[in-house]
This record gives structure tokens, C-alpha cells and sequence, in this order.
């Protein structure tokens, strides 16, 4: 990270008097730092000249070398320290159930054990497949086995945060406390307690990966280039990590090193340009397969209103994460609290021009947390506007920030610093034990949706799952009512009409069955099971044409489907007895 004004006036002063080492040593900063900023500064000339009349200086000319073997065996207690605290606050999800995308997915996808049907689907994306994979082979369809990739992934990425703060701050305590709030807090959760979310600390652990090998690259191709297949690896996990460019762009300037170290970024570029092209290739039909999916307008957005409310939200989740919610609905708000909202983003943004003049690791992390997040900044409804698992990785920007005041009080403070300890530790306590009662949340489909309708009851879908419970429960009056709730909320959604006629008959009211399939179908003709549904009302009525009529449409939607060829088979043939 870049040295401050009087760090450089300090090296300037003294370069010529002073070993590196007693330099170093004054200064606090990590082996080779001081010689990283001559090497920038001096002409080549100079430099070598310097090194060469001052053999005892050699050493640092390591500059980036890492030692694996020593981090871990310096580190050790700190690494188990991550690992318990991860383990503590997951270990009461090990045992929860598929829910929500998991069940499409994984325990009704009968591929989801073929590896050529990994290898087929879209390459962004492959590395799930190939995990969700190997884990059914290890363990069927047992959740666990699905949910552990998601937890090991996060301990990773947890371990990878504290030995990045730890190269580029050579200050332990702020390596420890930003690593330990990325571990254990409950915005995380979305991305590794729900199975599906897995795609998010999976491509967090790459990126973060590929950044540290970057960093510790220093001259060292082989280890820049193993930075590269990691990042790959990151980009077939998702397409959000397509902005790690603009991540490396603003650290090389950061620490004032973009002259020397701008051709290194240009492979990272071009896989990420690549991606992009493709990726709004497709924007076209992502837009219309969620029309036809959600039943919703995707107009664009307008991005001076989702931008600032979409960071504040984020921050306010970090902060005061109590609403958490699979989909964050509320999104409605009066001028008064927009105000509010572009106000703290002003504030960010003012945050982050003081981190520039006066202290470029806030700066640097600040940014770190609006570049993760700007694939889902755009103006095309592809994406929600607040969603948890987005901010997974950009999170760390603030844990950091966070972890740089504590440490600034420490040393401000240093004659109170076991109460600053103290409050450090009550916020872990309590942070974990939010994430603790989160996780409960997500153990079945019945406890999920529950928990989303309080924070979010003005989500249709959300209204549309929570009558699927409640029928379950065989609760049919209040299935009634949160099916109903969801066409009222968006009157084109055809699968909440299709569900009404789903209940209507388990209570025997076949003639508003029929009345709520005739709606669905009538919004969306492709709704090939409301059809079914039809042609089974009209065939025990002994309308055997209008069935047929219906079932003909059912076996044109979905022709594959053995159910419906039989059906077909059997009313043609009361048909023709008939005639």
C-alpha cells in the first residue's frame, strides 16, 4: 500500500545515513517496502548503483518473495482461531434442507450426478456443477455434503482476507479483526448456508486467491501466472468477477506503482473484456426469460436512484444487519428517505476522496467494496437491487475500513485498549450469534419463507412460496389468502393463479380451479401443467373434447413429458368410444 507523506520524507532524509532495515524498522512497515519505493522513484541507474555499494541491502531485494511454510507456521494459532469461529457459528446448518433454487437444482435435477451434464451447461457457472458433482457421489442427495463446499470455500476466502491484510498492512491486529469479521458475519450467510448461493464464496476464494498471488508475484512468473489461472477459475464461477481488473487498476495506484506494473494487469483485461462481450451478448435474453419467468416488467432502472440506495443498504446491513431476507422487496421509498439514502452515499464517496489525500488502504478498500458490487449496478432489471450474497465479497472493503479505525484507536487510545478489546469482542459475540439464529432461517422451506414474509411482505413470489406452506400444511384457507396476496400484488403472475387452482381443488372447489388455471393460461400460454390441470376438470366431467383440446395444448408445450403422452393416449381413446 502506498507510504504516507511523512513515511516518504522519513526514506528521503535517511536512505543515504540509514541500513534498510533500521528504516524499515522505524517506519513499521513490512521487509522490502522502502526498497520497493527507491526502486520506483530512483532512476534505474541509481538504483542499481545503490544496491551495488550496499551488499548488506541484498536481502530485501526479495522484494515480494513469500514463504508459505513460515506465514502458516507464524500464523498457526490465528488460522485455527478463523476455523473455530467458522466452524462455531455453521456448524447448526450442516442439517438443513435443500430450499428455494437448491430443490430445481439439485434434488429434483436427475443429472445433477452425470459430469457430462457439468461439463455441458454454461461454461460460466461450470465450476458448481462440477462441485455439485463430486458431492452427490460422495454423499447422494444429502444436503450436508452440498452446504460443506460452500463452508470450506469461506474458510478459505477467510484465511486468503487475513493473509492479504497481513502482506500489504504488516500489521497483525487489523489482519485478525477484518478476517474475523468477513468470517463470522451474518450477511455472509446467504452465500454459504443456502447451497445455491455457493457461486458467490466461490468465486470470492478465487478472486481473493489471484489477488495474493499477485501480490506476493512480485518477479516471480510462475507465481504470476498460477494469479491468472485463478482468476480464471473466478471467472467460471461468475461473471461478477469480471471487474478484477479494475480491482488491480486502482491497487497498482493506490501504491503508486501503475507505471511499473500496468502490463501485468493486461491479461487479467482481456480475459475480463472477453467475458463482457459475451456476457451483454446475452443481456437480451436474460431480460426476456425473466419477463416470461417473474411475470415483471424489466424496464431499466435509473441509476442515480439504484446506486445510492442500493450502497446504502448494503452498508446498512453490514452495520445493523437485522432485516436480512433472501429477496430484499422493500424498495419503496418516500423522497424524504431517498434523501437519506443519497446522503450516505455522498458520504461514502466523501469517504473515499479523504482516503486518496490522506490514507490510500481506506481508499483502496472503500473501492474495493463499490467495484465488487457494480456488475449488479446496471441499469437492465438482470438482478435485484439489494441481495446479500451480491455484497459477499465486497463486504471485506468495510471489514477492513473497520478493522483500520479499531486499530487507530488501539494506538490512539493505547492506555484503553483492553476496553476497545473489549468492544471489539462483544461485537464478535453478538455478530455470530446473529449469523447463528440466521442460519436457522434457512433449514426447510416452511422456516425460510416464513422468515423472508416478515422482512419482505411485499414480494410476490415470496407470497406465492408461502402458500406452497402453508397447502403443505394442508392450511388451505391461509394458502388461499397468500396466493391471492401475490396476483394482487402483480395480477400477471400466472404460476400464483396456476397454485390458487392448485388449492381450489384440494378443497373441492373445482369450479374456481378451473377459473384460476383459465386465468394462468391465459397469461401464459406455455403453462403446459394448468393444461393438465384443465383437461383432467373437463375429462371427469365427461367433456372428453374439451379435455383433449387441453391436453393437445399440454403435449405441445412439453412433449417430452411421459405423463402427458399417456394422459393424451387415454382421453383420445374415450374420445373415440364416445363417437
Amino acid at each position: 500500500m502506498s507510504l504516507t507523506s511523512s513515511q516518504k520524507h522519513y526514506i528521503k532524509k535517511n536512505i543515504k545515513r540509514l541500513s534498510l532495515e533500521k528504516i524499515r524498522r522505524d517506519l513499521d512497515l513490512p521487509e522490502g517496502e522502502v526498497l520497493r519505493y527507491i526502486k520506483t522513484h530512483w532512476p534505474k541507474e541509481k538504483y542499481n548503483s545503490f544496491i551495488a555499494k550496499n551488499p548488506s541491502n541484498k536481502p530485501f531485494l526479495k522484494d515480494s518473495n513469500f514463504n508459505f511454510k513460515e506465514f502458516i507456521a507464524d500464523n498457526i494459532n490465528i488460522l485455527i482461531m478463523l476455523s473455530l469461529s467458522i466452524f462455531l457459528v455453521y456448524f447448526n446448518a450442516f442439517d438443513n434442507g435443500f430450499v428455494s433454487d437448491d430443490v430445481q437444482l439439485i434434488s429434483k435435477n436427475p443429472r445433477v450426478g452425470d459430469f457430462t451434464f457439468a461439463l455441458t451447461q454454461s461454461l460460466v457457472g461450470s465450476v458448481r456443477n462440477i462441485l455439485y458433482f463430486f458431492s452427490f457421489h460422495l454423499g447422494g442427495l444429502n444436503p450436508a455434503f452440498f452446504r460443506v463446499i460452500n463452508i470450506a470455500f469461506h474458510l478459505g476466502s477467510s484465511f486468503l482476507a487475513f493473509a492479504i491484510l497481513n502482506f500489504l498492512t504488516n500489521k497483525k491486529l487489523i489482519a485478525i479483526f477484518a478476517s474475523l469479521l468477513f468470517a463470522i458475519h451474518p450477511i455472509m450467510a446467504e452465500s454459504i448456508t443456502w447451497i445455491s448461493g455457493g457461486p458467490y464464496s466461490q468465486y470470492g476464494f478465487f478472486l481473493l486467491l489471484s489477488f495474493f498471488l499477485y501480490l506476493i508475484s512480485g518477479e516471480n512468473k510462475k507465481i504470476y501466472w498460477v494469479a491468472v489461472l485463478a482468476f480464471a477459475f473466478s471467472l467460471l464461477s461468475s461473471e461478477k468477477s469480471m471487474v478484477f481488473f479494475a480491482i488491480l487498476f486502482v491497487y497498482e495506484i493506490s501504491a503508486g506503482k501503475l507505471k511499473d506494473n500496468w502490463k501485468k494487469i493486461i491479461p487479467f483485461f482481456s480475459m475480463s473484456l472477453l467475458l463482457i462481450i459475451m456476457y451483454a451478448a446475452r443481456i437480451g435474453g436474460r431480460i426476456a426469460d425473466l419477463e416470461s419467468t417473474t411475470y415483471q416488467d424489466t424496464q431499466s432502472i435509473n441509476l442515480f436512484v439504484q446506486i445510492p440506495i442500493a450502497t446504502s443498504s448494503y452498508l446498512k446491513l453490514i452495520f445493523w444487519p437485522d432485516k436480512l431476507s433472501l429477496y430484499q422487496t422493500e424498495m419503496f421509498f418516500s423522497t424524504f428517505q431517498y434523501i437519506i439514502f443519497l446522503s450516505v452515499f455522498f458520504l461514502f464517496l466523501a469517504f473515499i476522496f479523504y482516503g486518496w489525500k490522506k490514507n490510500k488502504a481506506v481508499f483502496f478498500w472503500l473501492s474495493f467494496f463499490i467495484i465488487t458490487l457494480s456488475p449488479t449496478l446496471t441499469p437492465f432489471k438482470i438482478s435485484w437491487i439489494v441481495a446479500e450474497r451480491y455484497v459477499y465479497l465486497g463486504s471485506l472493503g468495510i471489514f477492513v475500513v473497520i478493522a483500520l479505525f479499531f486499530n487507530w484507536l488501539i494506538e490512539k487510545y493505547s492506555n484503553r485498549k483492553n476496553i476497545i478489546y473489549s468492544v471489539f469482542a462483544i461485537l464478535i459475540v453478538l455478530l455470530s450469534a446473529r449469523t447463528i439464529v440466521r442460519n436457522m432461517d434457512w433449514q426447510n422451506e416452511d422456516t425460510l419463507w416464513l422468515a423472508t414474509a416478515k422482512t419482505s411482505p411485499s414480494g410476490q413470489n415470496i407470497h406465492n412460496n408461502l402458500g406452497d406452506v402453508y397447502g403443505r400444511q394442508k392450511n388451505y384457507e391461509k394458502a388461499v389468502e397468500e396466493f391471492k396476496k401475490a396476483v394482487e400484488i402483480n395480477p400477471n403472475y400466472a404460476d400464483a393463479y396456476h397454485n390458487l387452482g392448485n388449492t381450489y381443488i384440494e378443497m373441492g372447489k373445482i369450479e374456481e380451479a378451473l377459473e384460476s388455471y383459465q386465468k394462468a393460461v391465459s397469461i401464459n400460454p406455455n403453462l403446459w401443467q394448468s393444461y393438465q390441470n384443465i383437461a383432467a376438470i373437463y375429462f371427469e366431467r365427461g367433456n372428453y373434447q374439451k379435455s383433449y383440446e387441453m391436453i393437445k395444448k399440454a403435449a405441445e408445450t412439453n412433449p417430452n413429458d411421459p405423463n402427458i403422452q399417456g394422459n393424451l393416449k387415454i382421453i383420445e381413446s374415450k374420445l373415440n368410444s364416445t363417437k
